[in-house]
């Protein structure tokens, strides 16, 4: 009997420290899963991913990333389209279809410009860089961790905000409450509207020691609605 009661408040106390998890002890975890030898920071590679829509052709994308150079390079293939958008430091460089010579009115069409580059750099690098972007200053992580059953899976769900100056939307995060692999992320940029949208990811790969999904589809929240698929098709490091 004094066993059965031993091993029932060992197993209380499992239950109650899993319940009283904190929003930062949840990150910790998850970044511990994701990127165990913490080389996001000094993260170099080279990926190519491929978005299917179905209202679009494919869009191809090359992203090349150097974090600690502070370089950033997109090269996007679609339709008889090659757009390059370089990042080094504090130089843009603008290609289309190979030449930096692009009519003003092209570029407008075409939505190519060094704010454009900025914001894909802002994109790529918070997407493929979470949950380890999450630490970045001016992210405000919720102190509770809500479970929540989402599409017949139960997770822990990290709620994370930002200061003004680093934007106005509220984003979920869905981790296995056994692995703490990040499955599902969501934003609102007005929750009481349902607008917005959720993100399915799946098939982690490894790149420079970080787990990274490889599939990640898009839907609005309100109705499910399916926006598209980003394909992460190859990866590998670069120096």
């Amino acid at each position: 009997m004094k066993y059965f009661l031993l091993s029932f408040f060992m197993l209380s106390g499992v239950l109650s420290y899993a319940q009283e998890i904190t929003g930062n002890e949840l990150l910790e975890r998850a970044i511990a899963f994701h990127d165990p030898e913490d080389h996001w920071s000094s993260f170099k590679g080279k990926m190519l991913i491929e978005m299917e829509n179905p209202k679009g052709s494919l869009r191809s994308t090359i992203v090349e990333m150097k974090l600690p150079n502070n370089y950033f390079k997109t090269t996007v293939t679609k339709d008889n389209y090659v757009i390059e958008s370089e990042l080094n430091n504090d130089t843009c460089t603008l290609k289309l279809n190979g030449s930096t010579s692009i009519f003003p009115k092209i570029k407008d069409s075409l939505n190519i410009s060094c704010d454009r580059a900025k914001m894909m750099k802002n994109y790529y690098t918070y997407l493929y860089g979470l949950p380890m972007k999450l630490k970045n200053p001016g992210t405000i992580i919720d102190d509770k961790v809500i479970k929540k059953t989402f599409k017949g899976k139960s997770y822990l769900v990290l709620k994370a905000t930002y200061e003004k100056e680093v934007g106005n939307d509220t984003w979920y995060f869905y981790f296995d409450p056994k692995t703490y692999a990040m499955e599902v992320y969501q934003f609102f940029h007005d929750e009481s509207k349902n607008d917005g949208e959720y993100i399915l990811l799946s098939e982690l790969i490894t790149v420079n020691g970080i787990k990274i999904p490889k599939v990640r589809k898009w839907y609005y929240n309100k109705g499910d609605v399916f926006l598209a698929t980003d394909n992460l098709r190859k990866a590998n490091t670069i120096n």
